[in-house]
């Protein structure tokens, strides 16, 4: 049981980083995109705002689509670094993952994107598992791996559930503006909550 719970815990190794370089052109990368959106952001408008040379962000990026995954990259590293320690029961996971959304929904860049450019956001997050979706993955195995040594969670590979679960808090989070009407956010917070218990319950 223990080398099945080792097997799920994040190295720092596997964390992703960068230098004061690529710092600056994701620190450009996030004013862009609060102010103009993902198409505001183009490799002339990274190397003017960030004062280094075109050259300078083509040595590290292909393109400034690739420069956007990385400051979206960033931003989650930055969300779960807050989550220090992987949850160890099913009900300290459940919170951590509403937490999480409120964090994200809430985080200056991705509540552009949800509010002004969903189909961005579904670009960016749903039409393929990317490197900030992976790094989710890892923080939430290495959790339900944990849950389910003490029992609270059920029986299955912790990255089979994982998966599930940020599917549903994923779909969750992107249509909530679209049923607010229909649903207060303490319902759908409710409601969330009990879906994700549900998935995770023995």
């Amino acid at each position: 049981m223990e080398e099945r719970q080792l097997e799920f815990v994040p190295s720092e190794d596997a964390r992703p980083s960068w230098d004061a370089t690529q710092s600056r052109i994701l620190d450009a990368a996030d004013v862009l995109i609060r102010r103009r959106g993902v198409h505001g952001v183009t490799i002339a408008e990274l190397a003017r705002r960030s004062e280094l040379s075109r050259p300078t962000i083509y040595r590290r990026w292909a393109d400034a689509d690739d420069v956007v995954r990385s400051a979206l990259l960033r931003r989650v590293a930055a969300l779960i670094e807050q989550f220090p320690t992987p949850a160890e029961t099913r009900a300290a996971l459940v919170d951590d993952v509403l937490r999480f959304t409120t964090l994200f929904r809430t985080d200056a860049v991705y509540s552009r994107l949800l509010a002004d450019e969903p189909e961005a956001f579904t670009r960016y997050t749903l039409q393929r598992v990317g490197s900030s979706q992976r790094l989710i993955l890892q923080w939430l195995a290495a959790a339900i791996g944990a849950a389910q040594v003490q029992g609270s969670v059920r029986e299955a590979p912790p990255q089979d559930i994982a998966v599930m679960l940020l599917l549903v808090t994923q779909s969750a989070v992107l249509s909530q503006g679209t049923v607010s009407e229909l649903l207060s956010e303490a319902a759908w917070e409710r409601e969330l909550r009990a879906a994700l218990d549900g998935l995770l319950r023995p």
